[in-house]
């Protein structure tokens, strides 16, 4: 990557969000679906892997997986579905498995079993999906399953977009279709980027205010590129705004359905960065001094919330994050781990439910308890590029949706100063 000790150019792996739901979406329909450039992750293979324990072939060849699909859902009788860490996957299979007919576990690690199911539990319930959580509302679930007939539903997405979208998809599948009523919502832009994909696998699905409708009748196969992932992205371009240097990553341009390269396009001018968004291409250049945003509501791309509070302590004033109580929620509670990260590196911080303040100031060399959170370790490797001697108690947990984050953080480095 690179042309000039001051320019880099890079090319990302695929979206996680993305390839998730081209998973889903090519399972559920009938025929051979070709998902090129998908991501290859820790997070994403354990999707691929359920897929097949549900009876679903998927072949991971190199950058072209294929998946065939059955209209029908699952066509094992049973199955045992091991999720690991990733969401995702935790919360769009039991919908897909709830469509078969037969006897499913969804299970997945201690730290995923910790992360609440409530909301998508109800949800299945009320549609008459026969679920035993094994604690509360927590995995493992043991779903009987005999189809699903559909209707009206009702859904609170207030602490994650995960269980709306799970609905959405599996909603073709059904006998009736859904009529979603949503009561709450966060990170709204990655349920439009569900609606828009299930569009693209021939769904009919429309949006009307809190109340989305879907009709059944299952996803046509095709062929599907997975564009790069905006929230991987964002620490390429905040790399560029605390050095003053420029970045462009390559396949995000403005015909990007993902909600997080708003905080390129959005949040950086505000912060004195130059942005430049093309058809296939997003240019980040950082100015001398990082500005201060102020107050920033980050409820639709809350996955970006680490990555601007990593570059916050290098503005010319406080900066505030709010709207943002379902980071507390995800792989870590997020604004705790953001805030002792950041307080072991000698920044001030201050928080409460859904916000973070962070105060600037210069950031001291520390080990970073990463709380085995992907985006602890990518985003607090930012503050790392002016601090050297910032270091992670588990560096490989970027795993989970970009294995080889290091290397490419190095290589973008080493660019700059070539």
């Amino acid at each position: 990557m690179g042309t000039t000790s001051s320019t880099a150019t890079v090319r990302l792996p695929g979206s996680k969000s993305v390839t998730a739901r081209a998973l889903f979406l090519a399972a559920l329909a009938d025929g051979t679906s070709r998902l090129i450039t998908p991501l290859e992750s820790a997070d994403t293979i354990a999707f691929a892997n359920g897929l097949v324990e549900l009876g679903f072939p998927v072949r991971r060849d190199g950058d072209v997986w294929t998946v065939t699909g059955n209209s029908t859902g699952p066509l094992a009788g049973a199955a045992n579905v091991w999720c690991h860490d990733a969401g995702t996957a935790a919360r769009f299979l039991p919908a897909l498995a709830a469509l078969g007919t037969g006897e499913y576990v969804i299970d997945a690690s201690e730290q995923m079993r910790a992360r609440p199911m409530g909301p998508l539990l109800s949800a299945l319930r009320a549609l008459d999906v026969q679920v035993q959580a094994a604690d509360g509302d927590r995995l493992p679930w043991r779903i009987a399953a005999d189809g699903v007939a559909g209707g009206p539903v009702r859904v609170d997405a207030g602490t994650s977009s995960q269980y709306l979208s799970a609905l959405c998809l599996m909603a073709p599948g059904t006998k009736n279709g859904l009529v979603i009523e949503v009561l709450d919502e966060v990170s709204v832009p990655y349920v439009e980027l569900t609606l828009a994909m299930m569009r693209d696998f021939g769904a009919d699905a429309s949006r009307r205010g809190s109340t989305i409708t879907i009709a059944p009748g299952g996803y046509r196969a095709r062929e599907f590129v997975v564009e790069p992932d905006a929230s991987t992205a964002s620490y390429f371009f905040a790399a560029a705004a605390v050095t003053g240097r420029t970045v462009t990553v390559l396949g995000l341009g403005r015909d990007s359905r993902q909600g997080d390269l708003r905080f390129a396009t959005e949040i950086l001018p505000a912060m004195g960065c130059e942005v430049v968004v093309a058809d296939d291409r997003t240019t980040v250049t950082g100015p001398d001094r990082l500005r201060s945003p102020g107050e920033v509501v980050m409820r639709d791309i809350s996955d970006t919330m680490m990555t601007l509070a990593a570059i916050a302590p290098y503005a010319d004033g406080p900066v505030r994050i709010t709207d943002v109580g379902n980071c507390r929620v995800k792989e870590s509670d997020r604004i705790d781990a953001m805030a002792v990260a950041l307080g072991a590196c000698g920044i001030e911080t201050s928080t409460g439910p859904d916000w973070l303040e962070i105060v600037p100031g210069r950031p001291r060399a520390a080990l970073v308890r990463t709380r085995a959170d992907h985006r602890i370790a990518m985003s607090m490797s930012v503050l790392g590029i002016r601090t050297p001697g910032v270091r992670f108690d588990d560096p490989d947990c970027v795993r989970k949706t970009f294995p080889g984050f290091h290397q490419a953080f190095a290589d973008l480095q080493r660019t700059w100063h070539d």
